[in-house]
């Protein structure tokens, strides 16, 4: 997935970007992930200002292990794509015309490399605490059973640690 920048701003075309690719790398990353689909990407390259600008949506379904249960769960992950390329050397026109004119990327290269931009994207919109279900009600700290197939009976009285020595101290003898 790359585009040649002087050559695409030159010409000044619309150019759809439609890729299948392997999503693989999220297993080496993320630890909670037990499989990944393919990263579909839908995207658009267009010029404005001689900026390249690159905007769709991204796509994977990953398999978790829940965050509470550790039960896998899949979940269809959907991310918008928006990135805006120029090369190092042009200036931009009008940048007073332009919203947030700082995060265009500058690139040195002709070649522009989207996947590392679809990676980041993609992983950044992954989340954090993955689960089941959202009152998924986990394992006990004790037996390790899973509390949404059975209750286990383990005492559930939490007894401070420094104090746990009195415990014993008004029991009968």
């Amino acid at each position: 997935m790359k585009i040649q920048l002087r050559e695409f701003l030159s010409k000044g075309a619309t150019i759809p970007i439609r890729e299948s690719l392997n999503a693989d790398w999220l297993q080496q990353v993320r630890s909670d992930v037990i499989s990944a689909g393919p990263l579909e990407v839908d995207m658009t390259a267009s010029v404005t200002d001689g900026i390249a600008h690159v905007e769709g949506k991204l796509s994977v379904e990953v398999e978790f292990a829940c965050s509470r249960c550790l039960e896998p769960t899949k979940e269809q992950i959907t991310a918008s794509f928006d990135e805006r390329f120029k090369p190092a050397n042009a200036k931009i026109e009008n940048p007073e015309n332009l919203e947030n004119a700082e995060e265009i990327i500058a690139v040195e290269e002709d070649k522009v490399d989207l996947e590392p931009f679809v990676e980041e994207t993609m992983l950044l919109s992954l989340p954090f605490i993955p689960l089941c279900e959202e009152d998924c009600k986990g394992l006990c700290h004790t037996c390790g059973a899973n509390l949404n197939v059975e209750n286990c009976g383990c005492s559930k009285d939490v007894i401070d640690p420094r104090l746990a020595a009195l415990q014993d101290l008004f029991k009968e003898k």
